[in-house]
């Protein structure tokens, strides 16, 4: 099985299978991607970021249980709308960056290290996408990074203003640059990639690009221009059904141009 695949749990290393949620958008790509975790001689699992509301799509996690602890890597609600029934098929606890999130568990600690489902997860604080985003490492036999939405398996990701901040989003693809190479993306949304490092140093090209792009935009209109003209040209070719989303990015590179006193 390749992705997407609907309704079968597709695994992708020893330890990591996926289940790919039904909820495709402009912004989620096929669906949200919901992580089951586990050493093949591991007598329960963790379950990485539940997904939607979507009753089948849980039962069908519950079913490949038992469940012993939820792991979310942010609050976006393609990711955690689940996660009250899923607690509740599945009695495990839910554990995340924002205590509000949590259920019977404490929250992150950066850098922490997780035992569970026979696997060590490795907590990297990853903020940009939203103030609450985690990546989970795992660095042993077959080493690879969960990255929510951090990274994606295709395009690139929002930085949506004021949650989203485009400084800290930097930190952090600078943090997954220095990652060891040939540890693969496992991804919120998207396809696997087969490596962390090449990727964020990809995204990170990405990123400076589109800045120069909103500096050039801001030469050209002024310094009283506002998001959706900048969107309407850095964005031009991109589906005019994601400009909202565009329109928040904007948002936050002029945010941060402004932090990095390029612009009043």
């Amino acid at each position: 099985m390749e992705h997407p695949a609907y309704g079968a749990l597709r695994p992708v290393t020893k330890y990591a299978s996926v289940l790919l949620a039904h909820n495709p958008s402009p912004m989620t790509l096929e669906g949200t991607n919901t992580w089951v975790v586990r050493e093949p001689d591991s007598g329960d699992c963790v379950v990485i970021d539940p997904g939607p509301a979507d009753a089948e799509h849980l039962r069908q996690i519950a079913d490949h249980g038992p469940v012993s602890l939820v792991l979310l890597t942010h609050h976006h609600s393609d990711h955690t709308a689940g996660v009250a029934q899923f607690a509740e098929l599945t009695g495990a606890r839910v554990r995340a960056l924002d205590p509000a999130l949590c259920r019977g568990a404490e929250a992150f600690r950066d850098g922490e290290i997780i035992k569970a489902g026979g696997v060590e997860l490795r907590v990297i604080a990853t903020a940009g996408h939203t103030a609450d985003s985690v990546c989970f490492a795992v660095e042993h036999d077959e080493p690879a990074v969960f990255t929510g939405d951090s990274v994606l398996g295709r395009g690139t990701t929002v930085v949506a203003h004021p949650d989203g901040d485009l400084g800290s989003y930097l930190k952090s693809l600078r943090l997954l640059a220095e990652l060891p190479t040939g540890l693969r993306v496992l991804p919120g949304h998207g396809p696997e990639l087969p490596d962390v490092q090449a990727i964020a140093t990809a995204y990170l090209e990405h990123r400076e690009q589109r800045l120069d792009q909103v500096r050039a935009a801001v030469r050209e209109k002024g310094p009283s221009v506002t998001p959706r003209q900048v969107v309407e040209v850095v964005y031009a070719d991109v589906d005019r059904s994601v400009w909202p989303a565009a329109e928040l990015t904007v948002q936050a590179q002029l945010a941060y141009l402004r932090e990095q006193g390029e612009l009043p």
